[in-house]
């Protein structure tokens, strides 16, 4: 059962930076029940490859097209990501290229939602297990602290069964279940430990929620070069 939702400070919209299908389904259900008017903003440049990228948000379209959400596509502005990760390229997982990442998507947000009339933005990158929730939220409220009228939404979507049903509801929609956060580098130390465990490399595209008995993709190994 989930708890009915009223957004912060009496505001009537808000913008949802969505990752993907899977981490943002529960949240979308979650504000169709509790009638809050959101629009979802799609910038995800760490993302690779290409493919990978495409996938994700081309999945992530087809859901907002069912609640009839809409959906802003951002740039794929991937020059401007690996520019801002130069000399990050060894940090582990949830080490400062993860705070850089998030900090380069939540600041993009939270423009266009100053631009665009909106005074609450959230992001479905905290219902993840496999996120430092603490990391994330920092990253939000840094983003939206230029910006006056403009506020994050640190509620912590995992609790009351949101995980859970974030899950349920993936396997559902059979959603694209990607193995790594996103990034060249999660993919290369995400490799390197699947190696070392003697499993196959990630092939992009080919795992779905439902299609075995699984909770989620595990966490990368943390870079140690």
């Amino acid at each position: 059962m989930r708890e009915k939702l009223t957004l912060p400070g009496g505001a009537d919209k808000l913008l949802l930076h969505s990752c993907c299908a899977p981490c943002s389904g529960e949240l979308m259900e979650a504000f169709v029940e509790s009638g809050i008017d959101y629009t979802i903003f799609f910038y995800n440049p760490n993302i690779h490859p290409e493919k990978e990228y495409l996938l994700r948000k081309e999945e992530n379209i087809r859901f907002a097209e069912t609640h009839g959400v809409p959906f802003v596509d951002a740039d794929y502005d991937t020059e401007n990501w690996f520019a801002r990760a130069k000399g990050m390229e060894h940090e582990p997982e949830k080490g400062i290229r993860c705070t850089m990442c998030f900090d380069m998507r939540f600041e993009r947000t939270a423009l266009y939602a100053h631009e665009h009339g909106f005074s609450v933005m959230t992001s479905s990158l905290g219902i993840s297990r496999w996120k430092n929730m603490a990391q994330i939220n920092d990253c939000g409220h840094r983003a939206v602290a230029p910006y006056e009228n403009l506020a994050y939404w640190d509620y912590n979507w995992r609790k009351g069964g949101g995980s859970q049903r974030m899950i349920e509801i993936s396997k559902r929609e059979r959603f694209y279940q990607q193995e790594y956060c996103g990034c060249v580098y999660s993919l290369r130390d995400s490799n390197r430990y699947r190696v070392a465990q003697g499993r196959d490399k990630i092939t992009p595209g080919v795992k779905f929620y439902g299609d075995e008995p699984s909770e989620g993709a595990p966490p990368a190994a943390p870079s140690t070069t």
